[in-house]
């Protein structure tokens, strides 16, 4: 039986939408390394000009810990 995982999300609006979401992005890659969590998976999504977002996909257990520590906008199960 496979755990839950949580897609955590923070969006990003404005002209400078992209860049500051791709630059989110390094920062999610720096603390998976360094809390050393199960999953490895972190990406941008450009919705539109104007919108972007960053996500981390968390095991269920994690999930806690890393929204208290990174502060996410939301967060939603995620389905590969």
């Amino acid at each position: 039986m496979s755990t839950k995982k949580i897609k955590l999300i923070w969006d990003f609006r404005g002209p400078a939408a992209a860049k500051t979401a791709e630059h989110h992005v390094i920062h999610l890659k720096e603390f998976i390394a360094a809390e050393k969590l199960q999953l490895n998976i972190t990406d941008v999504q450009h919705v539109n000009d104007m919108y972007s977002l960053a996500f981390l996909v968390v095991e269920e257990s994690e999930m806690l810990k890393v929204r208290d520590a990174l502060k996410p906008h939301r967060g939603e199960l995620y389905n590969p």
